[in-house]
């Protein structure tokens, strides 16, 4: 009993305030009319302003919620990576990332994101780990919770450094 309880799947809850600030004093009454800056707070976060892309008449200067859907990819596969690498034994003491996202939109208003590209450069302690560090990257993508989320590739091209001195 205590095996099968150890694999059990388990359920994680998430909650955020998405709370709009772009009313100009017309509400919608007009597509030009309103603002799309917005507010995203989570229980004991900090304030997250948000709008929309400029594309669509939003504030350049706030993040936008594909700019935060590229993001949430490129965190968690670093995320998954760093927990992969422990287990693997390989140091990591740099890392950064480039990602970069596809989207297309559609004559009716409608569009989706056709793929998001990480680009991670991981700096490794030792020359001795960098073809685990390479190989972990295959692995980190399976087990990103987002990448596994969405329904469009989601690349890695990554490039690996070995610490000087």
């Amino acid at each position: 009993m205590a095996a099968e309880t150890r694999h059990r799947d388990k359920e994680h809850g998430y909650e955020v305030r998405v709370r709009w600030t772009g009313n100009r004093g017309e509400g919608t009454a007009s597509y030009r009319a309103y603002g799309r800056d917005h507010d995203v707070e989570a229980e004991g976060r900090p304030l997250l302003k948000g709008s929309a892309d400029k594309a669509f008449r939003g504030d350049p200067e706030r993040w936008n919620p594909e700019d935060m859907l590229v993001a949430a990819l490129s965190e968690c596969h670093m995320l998954s990576y760093f927990a992969l690498a422990v287990g693997a034994g390989v140091n990591v003491v740099a890392y950064e990332d480039r990602a970069t996202g596809t989207m297309v939109t559609h004559a009716d208003s409608s569009g989706e994101f056709t793929e998001v590209v990480l680009h991670p450069v991981v700096t490794v302690a030792e020359a001795s780990m960098v073809g685990k560090a390479e190989a972990l990257h295959e692995k980190a993508h399976a087990a990103c919770f987002i990448a596994r989320s969405v329904n469009f590739p989601v690349r890695n091209e990554p490039e690996i450094r070995v610490q000087e001195g």
